[in-house]
């Protein structure tokens, strides 16, 4: 047998073992070490993998003020997720062992020295040794959160019953999603909150576009005087941090607050802000308006200095007054140059958790929605589903539906855009 042949079978037996044969040794050694380090943590790979199936079989046990702690099973679910991915990595190495040795053996690539051998593994994958670090970051703070979070939807991990270390947690596959559907409560409180959540997605995202657009008009017109002041004027209000400001509005439109003080000194009787249901709503889009309008009225106005100037000169001999220009030509070039940002500012909207928390906290209370008030949306309900109410499995149905929402939507909106289509 000829030894080509010897060393791809040796390299379906272990890491390395077809570079040692064919003379590869610094390559052969790399691999072998990460052979070495699985074998060396093979007990926690399978106490991971064992975890994850059974999410613990010890209960937490007291006698008197004695304490046996028993398995978490959440511990038990994470160690067994990162002990998956690090599998997946490494049958993601070993398939690479066998093709290099292929690939060896194909081209008949000569052995290098350690010097030349790392520069050419510099020259060759300088993007992917780059970009190894932030991959490495994703994998561990948003791609495992995430499937953390889809697995916990498919099991009963919530108070009081199952909630570790003094009890153990069941994988019940669907049965928390039909749970959440066939529940009138359960399903009457999301569709409610969830329409709000659009409701104020919308309006909050078109309600700060076009108040940032008014002003970037505004102090386009050549009649404006000192241009530069009001623009510092407008843009002061960034220099305060969103939440100190959302406090100080909670504050100025409670019903002790100064406005309501000074309304009852003038008219004679105050304004309920939040304990209205709708005023609380509408308040609260003016509000976030506030915050936001400043950020579109600095992105509109830098895209207003890109409409060609000699569209707008055709416009004028053509007899085009102010208004047809707007709808005509400013409105569509930059709706073009901005629509993304509309559709991920949409999208944020969604999970705007500061603005609806740090001023109403979800209130006024509506008894007929399950631990969510009239200003919840999607986000501050998950909040208190979890840090409130331990409703984990709940929480984690409702912020799958969301996410899958989020991704069709700006997906599908993104795709339709002919912002990413002009580039092609």
């Amino acid at each position: 047998m000829k030894k080509q042949q010897i060393a791809q079978i040796a390299s379906y037996f272990g890491l390395g073992f077809g570079h040692f044969i064919l003379g590869h040794k610094l390559q052969g050694a790399i691999l072998f070490c990460v052979e070495l380090i699985v074998i060396f943590f093979n007990l926690a790979f399978i106490k991971g993998i064992w975890g994850l199936i059974t999410l613990g079989e010890t209960v937490q046990k007291m006698d008197g003020f004695s304490v046996t702690q028993g398995d978490h099973s959440i511990f038990l679910l994470v160690d067994g997720v990162l002990m998956l991915g690090l599998l997946v990595i490494i049958l993601i190495i070993y398939i690479y062992n066998i093709s290099s040795v292929k690939h060896i053996i194909k081209d008949n690539l000569q052995v290098l020295p350690p010097l030349k051998f790392f520069k050419n593994i510099y020259e060759n994958y300088f993007v992917a040794l780059i970009l190894i670090p932030a991959g490495i970051l994703f994998l561990l703070f948003t791609l495992m959160p995430l499937i953390i979070t889809v697995l916990i939807a498919f099991t009963n991990y919530s108070a009081p019953d199952h909630i570790p270390p003094r009890n153990l947690v069941d994988w019940v596959g669907f049965k928390t999603f039909t749970n959440f559907f066939s529940m009138p409560l359960w399903s009457s409180t999301f569709f409610r909150v969830g329409i709000w959540t659009i409701v104020w997605a919308i309006s909050s995202t078109f309600t700060c576009y076009f108040g940032g657009l008014c002003l970037s008009l505004i102090l386009k017109r050549k009649d404006i005087l000192f241009k530069k002041v009001w623009r510092t004027i407008f843009i002061l209000p960034w220099a305060i941090p969103d939440f100190v400001s959302l406090l100080v509005f909670r504050l100025l439109f409670s019903g002790v607050g100064p406005l309501n003080t000074l309304l009852e000194q003038l008219i004679g009787f105050k304004i309920h802000f939040w304990s209205d249901p709708i005023l609380a709503k509408i308040t609260i889009v003016l509000i976030n308006m506030w915050l936001g309008v400043l950020y579109f009225m600095v992105m509109v106005s830098a895209a207003l200095t890109n409409i060609p100037a000699d569209i707008c000169e055709a416009a004028d001999v053509d007899g085009a007054n102010a208004i047809r220009k707007f709808w005509n030509i400013t409105l569509p070039i930059l709706l073009l140059q901005t629509s993304p940002i509309i559709i991920l500012t949409f999208a944020m909207n969604f999970n705007n958790f500061n603005s609806i928390f740090l001023l109403t906290n979800g209130g006024p209370v509506d008894s007929s929605l399950q631990y969510a008030g009239h200003t919840d949306i999607l986000i501050t309900w998950l909040y208190k589903l979890t840090l409130q109410q331990n409703q984990y499995n709940i929480s984690s149905v409702i912020s799958l539906l969301l996410f899958v929402f989020l991704a069709i939507v700006s997906f599908l909106q993104l795709s339709k855009t002919k912002s990413f289509k002009e580039g092609e």
